[in-house]
């Protein structure tokens, strides 16, 4: 083992997918780096993969394993896919955990529904201001995104200095939080960069990306325009379009009304830290019946079409007493994220049934993102001009478009898949190791690894169906079967139903077994599984998942 210092760079999660971010940076003797940990975000499970599983987050076991040489974990902004899991995740990490102030609202708010202590959380100041972390000194930066006070981070080690760009867009005019400063980063850039890592989310986009100070009009004039009651959703923590829909609102001569808790939570978070002070007036949610549908705003949670959400449920009928009616205006001034299709395209069909006026944003005219389009990310390499890039935050396809981007500029540059480590300490980035990594599921309240068999059983349960069987069983002789199968058809309604043939096939079966296969259970389980598996495959073309309870009575 060499003792000649090295900079390292791992992605534990968020490398090649959207979600889970989740990236480790070492500085130290090869084997003996000292750390620190970039965000612990989460993603969203889905019912055909991961059913009954609440959250998905990276697996941190390669830095759980080297805890001691942890030095700190950095919250670059407080989107659920950089900040979900710290709560959950702190007590295998154990280190302190840094932040900006509007972060550190919700990063305390997580730690605490946890159990964790709050006060682990320290608040850190925007760069120049920095923590020191073992031969690491951390900067926060201000950067511009579709949240108050998102930061990238500026890594400064005895090898180089790092930018770690964290989610960001070049907005000089973001409505709320800071803007894009485009000196600071020329400035970073005269100094010397040695490594920019990337958010790449938007590579394919060719044309620069728009302010959100462009969406006042068009919603305004939208506003005005609608008939009928209007309901727009966006991102709970978008607070700058919040307060862009409710100011149009307001301006129409609409009374306003937020609904859905974490909407109301991201308003509290803003104005408590000073990041919010000029929301417009809103009206709480038992008089808004006293006003004319005409008159009147929602502002709703669920534009990625969860069902829980205020949105989900206004497609389904109802929310807290209120029902659309045909003529209203539904106004989603979001982006329907990868993999998210289906869930949204569920409520519009629902708001169309109803004869409600939907109004997404397939032309662009009532969203803005809050990432940097490929003009951008150009502009962010010009004027940082590190020495080698390594992109971040996208699928595969962004990554490696990105990198090609860079060394079509001259930049040196390498994808990094989850697991894969780089040495970037010379000139260009290096492979250095490869690592096992994996994902963590919260699946209730507890936390369990992907390959825990119960995920696999569930699946296996809803495509198969499952029959639970009970036996009565007296030393060696059988005295009774019950059987209920859950989720399989039913069979034709002039023969016996499924578990009366299911029942007669499992006792057949194990009389015409010898007295030592009832004696034993093993063996009772794998006739009884053979003999349902059987009946249920030629009456419904099933092979269900089988529960076998053996009973067995002493003889008096």
């Amino acid at each position: 083992m060499t003792s000649k210092n090295k900079l390292v760079f791992l992605p534990l999660g968020g490398a090649g997918e959207i979600g889970m971010n989740m990236y480790l940076y070492g500085y130290g003797p090869a084997g003996k780096e000292r750390f620190i940990l970039v965000d612990v975000g989460v993603t969203f499970p889905d019912m055909d993969g991961t059913p009954g599983v609440d959250l998905i987050m990276a697996d941190p076991a390669y830095i759980e394993q080297r805890a001691d040489r942890l030095d700190g974990i950095f919250i670059t902004h407080a989107h659920e896919d950089h900040i979900g899991a710290i709560g959950l995740l702190y007590p295998r990490l154990k280190a302190p955990i840094y932040c900006r102030k509007f972060t550190g609202a919700v990063a305390r708010a997580k730690m605490e529904e946890r159990g964790q202590d709050p006060n682990l959380v320290e608040v850190v100041g925007p760069y120049p201001e920095q923590v020191t972390c073992g031969e690491m000194k951390i900067g926060f930066l201000p950067v511009s995104h579709s949240i108050p006070e998102a930061s990238g981070l500026v890594i400064d080690t005895p090898a180089g200095r790092i930018v770690h760009t964290g989610d960001l867009k070049l907005d000089e005019s973001p409505m709320v939080g800071e803007p894009f400063n485009a000196a600071l980063f020329a400035e970073l850039g005269k100094q010397g960069v040695h490594a920019l890592v990337c958010d790449s989310t938007n590579v394919f986009s060719t044309q620069p990306g728009r302010s959100e100070a462009t969406l006042p009009e068009p919603l305004g004039k939208m506003i005005k325009g609608a008939s009928g009651m209007v309901v727009a959703t966006t991102f709970a923590s978008n607070i700058a379009r919040l307060r862009t829909l409710a100011q149009a609102g307001v301006d129409a001569g609409r009374s306003v009304c937020v609904l859905g808790r974490s909407m109301q939570r991201m308003l509290g978070y803003a104005q408590s830290t000073g990041v919010l002070d000029n929301f417009p007036p809103t009206i709480p949610l038992e008089d808004i019946q006293d006003v004319p549908r005409d008159h009147l705003m929602l502002l709703v949670t669920g534009s990625q079409g969860e069902r829980r959400a205020a949105s989900g449920q206004l497609a389904n009928g109802k929310y807290l007493g209120i029902t659309l009616k045909e003529d209203d205006t539904f106004l989603f001034s979001s982006k329907t994220i990868p993999g998210n299709e289906k869930s949204v395209g569920r409520i519009i069909n629902s708001f169309a049934m109803q004869g409600v006026n939907v109004i997404d944003d397939s032309a662009g005219i009532y969203h803005v993102s809050g990432h940097a389009n490929r003009p951008d990310l150009e502009r962010i390499h010009d004027l940082l001009k590190p020495n080698m890039l390594i992109p971040m935050h996208g699928e595969f396809r962004h990554l490696r478009e990105h990198a090609d981007l860079a060394e079509s500029k001259g930049i040196n540059a390498a994808v990094a898949a989850n697991g894969t480590m780089l040495d970037i300490t010379g000139k260009a980035p290096a492979t250095y190791d490869h690592i096992e990594t994996g994902r963590v599921y919260l699946d209730g309240t507890r936390l369990i690894g992907a390959m825990h068999g119960v995920v696999l059983e569930r699946i296996r349960m809803a495509t198969r169906g499952m029959v639970s069987v009970s036996l009565v069983i007296e030393e060696k002789e059988l005295l009774g079967v019950w059987a209920e199968p859950t989720g399989l058809p039913e069979t034709n309604p002039i023969e016996d139903d499924l578990a009366e043939q299911i029942e007669a096939m499992v006792e057949q079966a194990l009389m015409a077994a010898n007295a030592k296969s009832l004696g034993d259970d093993n063996k009772v389980e794998e006739l009884t599984e053979r003999a349902v598996r059987k009946v249920c495959k030629d009456e419904t073309g099933k092979k269900p998942v089988v529960k076998v309870l053996i009973n067995r009575l002493e003889a008096a």
